[in-house]
């Protein structure tokens, strides 16, 4: 289905996800614009927050080969965080688990993601923006938060 050029909403939406099973959560943030390693950074620090507060003292992360992933700036950030962690004695590691490439079936998460698209698409008409969010939200049973944006 054609969107009009005059919408006002994005073409394309992207969103960070974090599945915890032992808690059985979510942690979405949709982003303005594309995932770029800023955003990540901004995620992931949202996340270490969050974990923190929970008195979770690390947290893996299983990921794949996305550019924002493991782009310079990510790594750099990841292992200046960890390391701020240790030497103040208290917050959440952020450790990466990297899968192979061209191997979704290793991460929990994308079975999730798949059955989630379902319960949101709509094949009769195109979605605007704050039903896309709200469906997401529903679906994965987690509130909305702010979206991450990169500051001017």
């Amino acid at each position: 289905m054609a969107v009009p050029d005059s919408d006002p909403d994005p073409k394309a939406l992207a969103c960070y996800g974090l599945w915890l099973p032992a808690r059985s959560e979510t942690w979405l943030r949709f982003v303005d614009g594309r995932p770029l390693s800023a955003l990540t950074i901004q995620y992931l620090d949202w996340c270490a927050t969050q974990a923190a507060a929970l008195g979770v003292t690390t947290l893996v992360l299983i990921w794949d080969n996305a550019g924002w992933h493991g782009s310079r700036q990510v790594k750099t950030w990841l292992r200046q965080h960890n390391q701020a962690v240790l030497r103040q004695g208290h917050g959440t590691r952020l450790v990466p688990c990297w899968l192979p490439t061209q191997s979704p079936w290793l991460n929990a998460i994308e079975p999730k993601w798949v059955h989630g698209k379902r319960r949101v698409l709509e094949p009769d008409r195109v979605l605007s923006l704050a039903e896309v969010e709200e469906r997401v939200c529903a679906a994965f049973d987690c509130p909305l938060e702010d979206h991450l944006v990169i500051p001017n």
